[in-house]
């Protein structure tokens, strides 16, 4: 099969896939962010008060700049919430909250998925690092080696993905379980909060099947 063929075949989909994924969750997010919760809490009072629940302390809250750029850091104990959902009061903003603070109960209860996908993350920094040499060498001057070097470092960056996974998952069924267990939102709320969840969680979706994609196109380029 033609390297051509492999690739529309292979990585077309999973780049329309990865367009699709973006935009869906950028299209959800802007909806939900307009609607505000009842309770008028903000996305920072629902980290802490879903944390505060599960027994977690010593996490530190902290607003940053930019779009969607909420995360839980494992090693410094952070949890790092974008200016719109650190003050936001909009379904969004809480679901969006809720599943970071569901990261750092996992972390706290020692959620097994989450302790690989940080034993992880330094051979997954060293892929990555090597990735844009590899394809350059690889694709734009054929040079056999660095394929097949390639297909290492994809096998690694799918396993993270796929690790990544229930990780995510998980955080956001903490959330939604949390938000409505402590009173934060209603019931009939939860809409917005599934809806802004599972938009996000197609991103890593998305992201697993090209990372799966890739590793497949380079195996059958190394085997020509």
């Amino acid at each position: 099969m033609q390297g051509m063929t492999l690739f529309l075949i292979l990585i077309v989909p999973t780049i329309i896939l990865g367009i699709y994924a973006q935009h869906k969750v950028s299209s959800t997010y802007n909806k939900w962010v307009k609607m505000p919760s009842r309770g008028r809490i903000t996305g920072r009072e629902a980290a802490d008060a879903v944390m505060r629940k599960a027994g977690v302390t010593g996490i530190e809250i902290t607003e940053t700049g930019g779009h969607l750029t909420d995360h839980y850091d494992p090693i410094r104990k952070r949890l790092v919430l974008s200016s719109e959902n650190y003050r936001g009061t909009s379904l969004a903003a809480l679901g969006v909250a809720a599943h970071e603070a569901g990261h750092a109960i996992q972390h706290k209860v020692g959620y097994k998925a989450l302790k690989l996908r940080m034993a992880l993350i330094p051979v997954t920094n060293i892929a990555s690092q090597m990735l844009p040499f590899v394809l350059i060498g690889g694709f734009v001057f054929g040079m056999l080696g660095l394929i097949q070097l390639g297909v290492l470092v994809y096998l690694v960056l799918t396993i993270f993905q796929l690790v990544t996974l229930p990780v995510e998952f998980d955080a956001s069924r903490r959330a939604k379980q949390e938000l409505l267990a402590i009173g934060i939102i209603d019931r009939d709320e939860m809409v917005g909060v599934s809806k802004t969840l599972n938009a996000a969680a197609l991103t890593y979706v998305a992201a697993f099947v090209a990372s799966l994609a890739n590793l497949a196109y380079l195996f059958l380029l190394s085997r020509r």
